[in-house]
Order: structure tokens, then sequence, then C-alpha cells
């Protein structure tokens, strides 16, 4: 049993709590005279509301940033197939493009062949000097095929070098361009000019050809076209060797110092055919004058 004096020292407490409870219920059963909510659901929406408003705008902008980094991926994902199939489809078209100018080479070979009153081997290139890139190449066709030393080798376009040596499959062809080539040339047509001369390669004018010993007194223009005249012993006449692209006039006294441009594309040769010509050499008469030829 509680004595007086620990019931009065309780007193205050038990009426504390006693009010605690009682504000607590009327304030649970309390009503806002407008709304006619409970007053506690207005103070706890209250107190609630500014946290879910920053709550929302949390998950808000974290959705966003998700989406964002989603969306981002997914574009990235894209271009790179996109990026992919642009490759592939632009290696596509180079091969179609390659093979197209093949088919054109090959039929303008062909053509040559159908043309020609020599008979052609057509070859591939297959290699190229590195020592000296533009002067030298090598052809997949040798003397199995018919091929020999001096032949000469051209395109459709025009007169590519010779043959200066062989294997049982393969060839070596020294260009025009080279230095050490000549080749007897005329500017214009056979029997209608006399400005005849020697084509080389030109190591000042690379890619270019020198024609040397054309009389200054003969007509020479920009333009004119250059063919070979057959009095070299190696190429036969009317090969087209290229175009004049620059002169310097000579004089009575002096040669004409002329430029060509090859007719043929040196510097991307990839096939060609081979002539097989065989120059008529006269036969001579090696005896001594006045000597009796045996069997007469």
């Amino acid at each position: 049993m509680l004595s007086q004096r620990e019931i009065r020292q309780r007193a205050p407490l038990w009426l504390g709590a006693l009010l605690a409870i009682n504000f607590a219920l009327m304030t649970i059963d309390a009503r806002d005279p407008v709304t006619k909510q409970r007053l506690i659901r207005v103070w706890a929406q209250a107190i609630i509301a500014p946290v879910e408003r920053v709550a929302t705008s949390l998950f808000g902008s974290a959705s966003a940033a998700v989406r964002y980094v989603v969306d981002l991926h997914r574009a990235a994902y894209e271009n790179e197939q996109l990026r992919r199939s642009l490759a592939a489809t632009e290696a596509e078209l180079r091969e179609l493009r390659a093979a197209r100018d093949e088919n054109e080479r090959l039929k303008s070979l062909l053509e040559l062949k159908e043309q020609s009153q020599y008979r052609v081997v057509p070859a591939r290139v297959i290699a190229r000097d590195p020592s000296a890139w533009f002067d030298t190449i090598i052809i997949n066709r040798g003397r199995a095929s018919g091929v020999e030393l001096q032949m000469p080798v051209v395109t459709s376009d025009g007169l590519v070098g010779r043959v200066v040596a062989t294997s049982p499959w393969t060839a070596q062809v020294m260009l025009i361009t080279d230095e050490r080539s000549g080749v007897g040339a005329i500017v214009g047509q056979l029997g209608s000019s006399s400005a005849i001369g020697v084509v080389r390669g030109s190591e000042e004018h690379n890619g270019l050809l020198k024609m040397l010993y054309v009389s200054g007194l003969e007509t020479v223009n920009i333009g004119d076209y250059v063919i070979s005249t057959g009095q070299d012993g190696i190429y036969p006449p009317g090969l087209k060797i290229g175009t004049v692209v620059e002169v310097k006039p000579g004089a009575a006294t002096t040669t004409h110092e002329i430029l060509l441009k090859p007719s043929a594309r040196i510097e991307s040769l990839e096939e060609v055919a081979v002539l097989l010509y065989h120059p008529e050499r006269p036969e001579m008469d090696r005896s001594l004058p006045n000597v009796e030829k045996k069997g007469r």
C-alpha cells in the first residue's frame, strides 16, 4: 500500500498523464469545422507534405537520370550499329567498284587482243621493284606462255615497256618511264610528220617522259600525240606512247626539249598484255666484197 506521502508526491504525475491522455483523445476525435476532417490527419499531412514533395522530387530526378543513362546507352549502341553498317556498306561499295574497274580493264584487254595484229598474252602485275617503284614490274606470265626478251608490253591505253628478264612462269618488264629505256617515236602520224626522236624516262620529271633529238625546225605543239615508229627493232609501229605537255623550242642547230605524259597509267598498272612480236630483221650479207658465195 502507498502511504499518503507517496500518493501526494505521485499525484501530479498521474494528473499530467490523465490530462495528456484526455488531450490525445480529444485531438483524435477533434474535427476541422470546415472540412470535417480529423485534426490529427490535417496536422500529419501538414508535417508529411514537405517530406513527400522532397522525396517525390528526388525520385523524379533519379528516374530522369536513369532514363537519360539508359537512353544514352541505347543511342551509343545504335550509333555503333549504324557505324558498323556504314563501314560494311562502304567496304562492299569499294569491292563493287574494284570489280567494275577490273571488268573494264579486262574488257579493254580482250578488245585489244581481238583488234591487235599480233598474238597477245594477258598478264597480271604481281610485284614492283622496290628499288625503283615506277621503273620495273613483275608479271605472272613467262616463257611457258611464249613470253620472250624484248617483247613489248602494253595496255589498251598505250605502251608500257618491254620484257627484260624471264622465268618459266614470270617476267620482268622495264617501264618506258625508266631512263634506261628508249623508244623510237614520232610526233603525229606516221608518214605525215618528220618530228622523229627517241622517248626515254625522265628522272627530273617523275612520271613524265622526255623526247630527244627532235629537230628544232619541226613544229611541235602541246597536246600533240606521240607514237612508236618501229625503227628501234623492239616495238612495232603505231603504239601510243604519250601526249606532249611541255615544249621548249629549239632552233636550226638545237633540238626541242619535249616532255610527254604517258598514255598508259603507269602508276596504277594491274593488268597488262604482252605482244608476241618478233620484228622483221633483214638478212645481212656477211661476205666480203668480190668474194664468191658458197654454192654458186
